[in-house]
């Protein structure tokens, strides 16, 4: 048996959602710092990922780190709100040049927090940086806009990793970086070594992409920095457990993360909208921990002549054997 990945979670699964419907949200406010503990009472979970500024708090870096410490957990990201009511019309392609330089402000202090905690990476999402309407914008200068932020801000800090978390849309109807290709293009134009993609297993679906081939197009490029994992109906990032949809695409995806050495954390990002937040993390880390055992019983040898073969049902019957034998024992 192969030693068991970290796994860690965004700390927003432990908070409280709404939306556009239940605007008054789905249960009781929950402090920044009992979301952190929270996490901590899943009880295999090792990293949270941070948002910044910490949501709703108004304490100090070292009550956060004390709350860290006494759950056992280390911080490893954070994720700035460039996607917010500032930044409505976006952070660092906002039309208004004083709010681009805000945007790279926050980002800047985000990454210093980041430092101060001892981060592997920050996360940015683009979630407003986009279009909705044909003629809005001017492609190529929203492009310029985009990859010149970009490299103001990882040029500016060497000694700290950045990873773009692409996805298709929402809230922007078209967002900047939308793909694992498109957002690899923008990485090499800009050409820094701290530079790299967070992968969203969801997204990717939304996307319409095949996780794992996304995966593997960002190994090839040596930028998969980071995952975060999830699933969804392939229409909406739906956020839901990981492994309760597309359970034998995420053996799949987690496959060629192994198959390639790589050995990063394996991360929810699971929105528990009417589900309890602890019992949710708890199910996702199970279904993660089968997805390790499948992986170390899988007959590689057989799978590869499979696939040399292109022999679909030969695969599948090897992929079934090997997961449904490693799931039967949490049932």
């Amino acid at each position: 048996m192969s030693t068991m990945p970290r796994f860690g979670a965004g700390i927003w699964h432990f908070a409280t959602y709404v939306d556009r419907y239940a605007t008054e949200g789905y249960g009781d406010p929950v402090g920044f710092t009992e979301q952190i503990d929270l996490a901590g009472s899943v009880g295999d979970l090792s990293v949270v990922d941070l948002n910044w500024p910490f949501p709703g708090f108004d304490g100090s870096l070292d009550d956060v780190r004390a709350a860290l410490a006494r759950n056992g957990l280390e911080a490893v990201a954070i994720t700035p709100e460039i996607y917010n009511k500032a930044f409505v019309r976006g952070s660092i392609t906002n039309p208004d040049p004083g709010v681009r330089r805000h945007a790279l402000e926050v980002l800047h202090e985000a990454t210093g927090v980041a430092r101060d905690l001892g981060c592997d990476y920050v996360k940015l999402w683009f979630g407003q940086d986009g279009w909705d309407y044909p003629f809005q914008v001017d492609y190529s200068r929203l492009w310029s806009q985009a990859l010149d932020g970009l490299g103001e801000l990882c040029g500016a800090h060497p000694d700290m990793r950045f990873v773009i978390e692409y996805k298709p849309r929402e809230p922007r109807v078209k967002i900047v970086f939308p793909s694992a290709a498109r957002t690899l293009l923008g990485i090499e134009r800009i050409g820094l070594p701290n530079l790299g993609v967070l992968l969203d297993f969801g997204h990717s679906l939304y996307g319409q992409e095949t996780p794992a081939d996304a995966a593997q197009l960002c190994i090839d490029h040596g930028r998969l920095f980071a995952i975060d994992v999830n699933d969804n109906m392939r229409g909406w990032d739906d956020d839901m457990v990981v492994g309760s949809v597309h359970l034998v695409e995420t053996l799949e995806f987690f496959h060629t993360l192994r198959r390639n050495g790589w050995e990063g954390v394996w991360q929810l990002d699971q929105f528990p909208f009417r589900e309890d937040s602890v019992e949710a993390a708890r199910a996702g880390v199970r279904a993660m921990k089968a997805i390790h055992r499948a992986l170390d019983t899988l007959d590689e040898e057989a799978l590869a002549e499979a696939q040399s073969r292109h022999d679909a049902l030969a695969a599948q019957r090897l992929v079934q054997r090997a997961l449904l034998t490693a799931m039967a024992g949490d049932l």
